[in-house]
């Protein structure tokens, strides 16, 4: 077993773990031995020129995890069909045989989850989607298609995970097969998360004719990663504070590669890539060096395999134009990218991690409120109604509803964002607030879970679902289950935010024998809400078809003995 760097330092066991306490943690009671109650989980990146599998050891006590197994097999699913863009029946059969071996060996090490993921061969392959439905149905295993700044964001947990970053904010650089990620962070938060569709495997199958290169198509080549690349490299320029210097830290396949190659030339002291610097003047005499070899003569290079041998030339230029666009000298590599970030994200979701990364598990509430204010939405008023909704979900629990807190979190994140549809149109807004948030970026969210907030949007007002709608057939039956039943409850929530300053203090819920009760306390005493009592009249009937339920709605004058939660 390879131990690897902690992703949170925290626990007092020997003086040098001490010594990377933070102060303020050094007065807190002992913590339990080191390496109790492991809990283990492995990450599957279904990539566009390989398919990875990490299976990690998570301390719960350290708030870290070691690497028990990582494997890669080259499964090359970015060689689509030339005409129709489709997978070819060579990459899903590669692709199978990983998966499968992926999930047994998964399952020897008895994890308790399995988070598999794909990126832009899958995203981009117009019978990738059927491909994964035919992968869970016999092989039990459920992949995820991430977006580019998903891929991102994950690619920046993993990186932070294993590398200090201090005071100084990084730029981060992925190169993948079809894929560049690059990003700018610092140790609080990223502050860019950006995709190009530049990719080695990409370049390789959609430019590489004759193989060397000649200079023409080298210069070629440099000029459209550029091009693709640019767009990416200046939003990460326009993050940049005055006087800040960044450092770039490479990561992935290429990188390493690239980090291989180079320390074959000029041998480093150490075994371990990840930290290691090398510099631009050292890229360029690779670069040189490598351009003019064929595919044998490649293959004999110390220090990649034969796969790797294939589509290094355009892997180092998109490194090197990258160093070039953005003016740096040198970059450092990680050996912890996407992989260690899915590990990193499941320890978040668990709430396994905190103090220097708490920031990070609020990346979902960070993300509604951007593409709120991203789409002008009044955020106060958008607060009480999702305050309204959480206090009737959590008041109705086990009878009105029987969801669970992660469905909690959907219709709060539904109810700040089921008004940003007014930004394209006032008619038929919950439409445009499925689209918008349907087809905008929650990071954080994974796509079963975004579909179902845009659903919630969209069922706010007006019809119930129909089958014969979009937004509804795209989901399954357990996501209709709770569209169909909370979408009711931010329903009534709306109908209690009539006025622009907010009329309702608190709401008491209280649902039996067919009737759900609300009792409304109004901030102004004297106030008897005539228009939200009229409002959540006009939900009687949806509340009645879709739930067969009576809604009873009134104005709290006297304590009664229903709770009352704010």
């Amino acid at each position: 077993m390879r131990e690897c760097a902690t992703a949170i330092p925290q626990a007092a066991v020997t003086a040098e773990r001490m010594a990377m306490v933070e102060p303020e943690l050094e007065e807190l009671a002992p913590l339990p031995a080191v390496g109790q109650g492991l809990r283990r989980v492995a990450a599957i990146d279904l990539g566009t020129n390989s398919t990875h599998l990490l299976i990690a050891a998570v301390d719960p006590q350290l708030r870290s995890f070691s690497v028990l197994l990582a494997e890669k097999s080259t499964t090359r699913l970015g060689e689509r069909d030339p005409d129709s863009g489709d997978l070819t029946d060579e990459a899903m059969q590669r692709a199978r045989l990983a998966l499968r071996h992926c999930r047994d060996l998964a399952r020897s090490h008895n994890v308790e989850d399995i988070i598999c993921v794909a990126t832009s061969a899958m995203r981009e392959a117009p019978n990738g989607m059927a491909f994964l439905a035919e992968v869970e149905k016999d092989l039990g295993l459920s992949a995820e298609v991430i977006s580019g700044a998903e891929e991102a964001r994950l690619i920046y947990l993993g990186v932070l995970s294993g590398m200090e970053f201090g005071e100084q904010p990084h730029q981060i650089l992925d190169i993948g097969g079809g894929s560049t990620e690059l990003i700018l962070a610092d140790a609080r938060d990223a502050r860019a998360l950006t995709s190009s569709r530049v990719g080695a495997v990409r370049l390789q199958r959609d430019f590489v004719r004759r193989d060397p290169l000649d200079p023409q198509r080298v210069e070629f080549l440099k000029t459209f990663i550029q091009g693709s690349m640019e767009p990416s490299v200046e939003k990460v320029r326009r993050r940049l504070q005055d006087g800040e210097q960044p450092i770039l830290v490479a990561t992935s396949g290429t990188a390493m590669a690239a980090a291989n190659l180079l320390c074959a030339e000029n041998p480093r002291s150490g075994g371990r890539l990840h930290g290691m610097q090398f510099s631009k003047a050292e890229l360029d005499a690779l670069v040189k060096k490598v351009l003019p070899l064929g595919p044998e003569q490649r293959r004999q290079l110390s220090g990649i395999n034969d796969r790797r041998a294939e589509i290094i030339v355009p892997g180092l230029l998109v490194l090197q134009t990258a160093m070039e666009l953005l003016q740096v000298d040198a970059f450092v590599i990680s050996e912890r990218a996407l992989r260690e970030g899915l590990i990193i994200d499941w320890m978040l979701r668990q709430g396994l991690i905190v103090d220097r990364f708490s920031y990070q598990s609020e990346i979902r509430r960070r993300t509604v409120l951007h593409q709120a204010h991203k789409f002008g939405v009044p955020i106060v008023r958008a607060e009480r109604v999702a305050g309204y909704a959480t206090s009737l979900f959590d008041q109705t629990s086990g009878t009105f509803h029987r969801e669970d807190k992660t469905a909690r979190q959907l219709l709060w994140a539904a109810a700040l964002l089921h008004s940003c549809g007014l930004h394209i149109n006032t008619s038929g807004y919950h439409k445009h607030s499925w689209y918008l948030i349907n087809n905008g970026e929650l990071l954080g969210y994974n796509h079963d879970e975004q579909l179902v907030i845009a659903s919630l949007a969209r069922y706010h007002r007006r019809s119930l679902p129909k089958k014969r709608h979009e937004s509804w057939l795209l989901l399954d039956r357990d996501q209709r289950r709770v569209v169909e039943r909370l979408s009711l409850l931010l329903r009534l929530a709306v109908a209690m935010d009539r006025r622009p300053q907010g009329g309702v203090e608190s709401v008491r819920a209280r649902c039996s024998k067919g009737e759900l009760k609300l009792q409304l306390k109004p901030i102004d005493p004297s106030d008897d809400l005539s228009l939200e009592l009229w409002s959540l009249q006009t939900c009687s009937q949806a509340i009645l078809q879709a739930a067969g339920m009576m809604l009873n709605c009134s104005v709290l004058t006297e304590p009664e003995d229903l709770p009352l939660v704010a």
